[in-house]
C-alpha cells in the first residue's frame, strides 16, 4: 500500500473556544504557507463547543483547500464512547477537507489504550486509517497487545529526559515495533509549563533543527508537529492572537513570547523530508530562539527539570543559556550573532542548505542581532531579536523561548 508522506500539526480545539470562522481561516492560511498538509484536531470528550468549532474548522478548510482529521483525546476529559467517535467520524467522512489514506478517514488519539477494543466496533462502522498515540504502552507493549487493531502508531515521545539532547532512538524503536504498518513521528520545538499540577521543563535548545534532521534519517510515513497552539506547554508554532486560548496561569510565560518564526524553515524541512534529499534553497533566511535571561538569574518558580515520573533534575541544569539559530543559505556564507554591544561570534556556513549553531550568553546582555553575509555583502537584512537581560524583570525565570527570524 503506497502512502504519501505528509506533515501535520496538532491543533488543540480546546484552545479555540473564542474562535470565529476567520480565526480558523487565518490558522489554515499560515499552515499552508508553511507546507503543513493538515491539522490534527485534538478534541476532548464532553466539551460543549466541539461541534461548533469542528464545523467552523471544516468549513474553513473546505473553502481553502486544506485537510483536517480528528484526534480523540482520552486523557483531558476521560474516555470517548464508541458511539460518539463513530458519530463524528461519519459526520465528516464525506467532507472534501477530510484527510484520507486510500479512501479511509485518517484518525488518531491522545492516549486511550485501555479503550483499544472499542476501535474494532468503530472501524466496523466507518472506514478509517487508525494511528493512535498509545505511547504509555511503549513500543514493546504496543506491538504485543495492540498491533492487530491499528494501521500504525503515533509516538508522543517528543522530548528528551534531563540534561540531554533528543535522539531518534525511540522513533526507531516505534518504527520497528509497527513493522510494515505506518509510523507517525513527533517533532516539537520546546516544552515548558508552570501550571497547577504541571510544572517542569524539558530541554528544547537545538531540538527544532535536530529533529528535522532525524526525520530525514528515520523517514517515517508521517510527521506530526507538537503543537500548533498548546500555549500552556510552550510548544506552539502558531500565532498568539486575541482569540488564543491561553490557559489561566500561562500568560506570565506566554505573553510577548512569539513562536511564529519557527515556521519559517518548515517549507524547506518538509520538502527535504518528502523528497528524501536536500532541495535547492530558493529563499535565504534565518531564525533564532532563546530565553530572555540566564536560567539561574531568577527563581525557578518550583519548576523541575523532568516530569514527575522521571528522575528529579535541576531545571537550570537541563536548559542551556544560549542563542540558538539556523541560517538557510544558497552558498557558503558567514553567519554572525551579536549580543548587545559585545563583539559578534561568526561562523562559516560552508555549503548550501541549513546551517545550525548556537552562541552562549557568557554574561552578555542586550538585543540580539544575526546577519548573513557573502563576499562582504549582506545576504538578508539583519535579524534583530529581543534583548537578553541580566535577570528576569519579575524575578521569576521564564523557561519559554522567544523566537525571531527574517520571515
Amino acid at each position: 500500500m503506497a502512502i504519501a508522506k505528509s506533515v501535520f500539526a496538532h491543533h488543540i480545539v480546546g484552545n479555540t473556544f473564542a474562535y470565529g470562522p476567520s480565526d480558523w481561516e487565518n490558522d489554515i492560511n499560515l499552515a499552508k504557507a508553511a507546507g503543513i498538509d493538515a491539522f490534527a484536531l485534538n478534541i476532548a470528550a464532553q466539551t460543549d463547543y466541539n461541534d461548533a468549532q469542528l464545523n467552523n474548522a471544516y468549513r474553513a478548510a473546505e473553502s481553502l483547500g486544506f485537510k483536517l482529521f480528528l484526534s480523540f483525546d482520552y486523557a483531558a476529559q476521560g474516555p470517548w464512547s464508541s458511539s460518539a467517535v463513530i458519530n463524528l467520524l461519519q459526520r465528516y467522512a464525506g467532507s472534501p477537507a477530510q484527510f484520507k489514506v486510500n479512501g479511509a478517514s485518517f484518525v488518531s488519539t491522545f492516549e486511550g489504550p485501555d479503550n483499544s477494543d472499542d476501535w474494532r466496533t468503530i472501524r466496523a462502522s466507518v472506514p478509517i486509517f487508525f494511528l493512535p498515540d498509545w505511547t504509555s504502552k511503549g513500543p514493546d507493549g504496543f506491538r504485543t497487545t495492540k498491533l492487530d487493531v491499528v494501521d500504525g502508531a503515533f509516538s508522543w515521545d517528543a522530548w528528551p529526559q534531563g540534561a540531554t539532547d533528543k535522539t531518534d532512538e525511540s522513533d526507531k524503536s516505534w518504527k520497528a515495533a509497527v513493522g510494515s504498518k505506518a509510523y507517525m513521528m513527533p517533532v516539537s520545538p520546546w516544552f515548558y509549563a508552570n501550571l497547577p499540577g504541571k510544572n517542569w521543563v524539558w530541554r528544547g535548545d537545538d531540538m527544532w533543527h535536530d529533529r528535522w534532521q532525524q526525520v530525514l534519517e528515520v523517514q517515517p510515513n508521517f510527521v506530526e508537529i507538537i503543537t500548533w497552539n498548546d500555549y500552556g506547554e510552550s510548544h506552539y508554532i502558531g500565532p498568539i492572537t486575541g482569540a488564543s486560548g491561553i490557559p489561566d496561569g500561562a500568560h506570565k510565560y506566554v505573553d510577548n513570547m512569539p513562536h511564529d518564526h519557527w515556521r519559517d524553515l518548515l517549507p524547506y524541512y518538509i520538502a527535504a523530508y518528502k523528497s528524501g534529499s536536500s532541495p535547492a534553497v530558493t529563499t535565504e533566511k534565518a531564525q533564532l530562539w532563546y530565553r530572555l535571561s540566564p536560567a539561574a538569574a531568577g527563581s525557578n518558580g518550583g519548576t523541575a527539570g523532568n516530569a514527575p515520573w522521571e528522575p528529579p533534575t535541576d531545571a537550570n541544569a537541563v536548559v542551556q543559556d544560549k542563542v540558538f539559530f539556523t541560517a538557510l543559505v544558497k552558498a557558503p556564507s558567514t553567519v554572525s550573532v551579536k549580543i548587545g554591544n559585545n563583539a559578534a561570534d561568526s561562523f562559516q556556513a560552508t555549503s548550501p542548505g541549513p546551517f545550525h549553531s548556537s552562541v552562549p550568553f557568557n554574561g552578555r546582555t542586550g538585543a540580539v542581532t544575526l546577519t548573513i553575509s557573502r563576499d562582504g555583502q549582506a545576504v538578508i537584512p539583519a535579524v534583530t531579536g529581543a534583548a537578553i537581560a541580566a535577570s528576569p524583570p519579575n524575578g521569576l525565570t521564564n523557561y519559554n523561548a522567544w523566537v525571531g527570524g527574517s520571515g
